[in-house]
């Protein structure tokens, strides 16, 4: 039951329509019998700074933040943890009691948990990883993955610049490649990881070509709606094991909860199921 004494958290995007983090949190919510809701927050771009900050203000407990928002919003953090801090990028905003916000980023680790739970005997060290994009999704992975022992990482990205800056933040196992020559990125890779937008709902195809790509590679897409893009489509056709985006947004969901409603949630394939049934 929701009264007058309830926490309140949320997901700032724009667009925000499509995210599925108000139903999952909804559902912990229940299943936890908690005094709280979690909303979506459209938020424009040039309004992002100024929504967050006004965050204690109207008596949040915190929020999540997703595409395009989450390099502005490590610019408007008080304090960020260590992985926001290498990464450059918050997808997980707390309100501390003293009204100031604490940054943290759970892509990364959302990542992971997602792809263990799919390949429990997955290693980070098996080849060469290419990931598409270079934002927020792109730092957050591309981190977790050398900290996870991955030695090459290959980016490409729409805009050159993106992915060059990229590659020098993580140093000397990372390299940009144009995105014209992204088909070609392709060839050895043990891990081809899409945090584009592209392939989205309502968003561009996602156009590569997975010819060079080996039998045992695994192409993971973290967009979720729908949860089977062309991307995975493709790969799966060849015979490669795709993972979606859904299990990453599930994991990666679990902290924060756990800062703003006070109890560590567990994913499980009934609340998979339940999340799917907005689709």
């Amino acid at each position: 039951m929701l009264t007058g004494a309830a926490k309140i958290a949320g997901v700032m995007g724009w667009p925000v329509s499509h995210s599925l983090s108000p139903r999952l949190h909804g559902y912990w919510l229940r299943e936890y019998g908690i005094d709280g809701a979690y909303v979506p927050l459209a938020v424009l771009p040039e309004k992002i700074t100024e929504a967050i900050r006004g965050l204690p203000a109207l008596g949040f407990a915190g929020a999540n933040v997703t595409i395009p928002h989450k390099e502005a919003a490590f610019a408007a953090m008080d304090e960020t943890d260590a992985a926001a801090t290498a990464m450059g990028a918050v997808n997980t905003i707390v309100v501390r009691q003293d009204g100031t916000l604490f940054g943290s980023n759970t892509d990364g680790y959302g990542f992971m948990e997602s792809i263990r739970a799919e390949l429990p005997d997955w290693r980070a060290d098996q080849g060469p990883v290419l990931i598409l994009g270079a934002g927020g999704a792109a730092r957050g992975i591309a981190v977790t993955l050398l900290g996870a022992g991955a030695n090459e990482i290959r980016l490409a990205n729409r805009t050159q610049k993106r992915a060059d800056d990229l590659a020098d933040l993580l140093g000397d196992a990372a390299t940009a490649v144009t995105w014209e020559d992204r088909a070609g990125a392709v060839d050895g890779a043990a891990l081809v990881v899409n945090t584009t937008s592209l392939g989205m709902t309502g968003k561009e195809p996602l156009e590569i070509d997975l010819a060079g790509l080996d039998g045992d590679a695994i192409v993971y897409d973290i967009v979720y709606t729908p949860l089977e893009t062309p991307l995975l489509a493709a790969a799966r056709a060849k015979g490669n094991t795709g993972i979606d985006g859904l299990g990453m947004l599930l994991h990666q969901a679990r902290p924060g909860f756990e800062a703003w409603f006070g109890i560590r949630p567990q994913v499980t394939a009934a609340q998979r199921d339940f999340v799917l049934g907005a689709k």
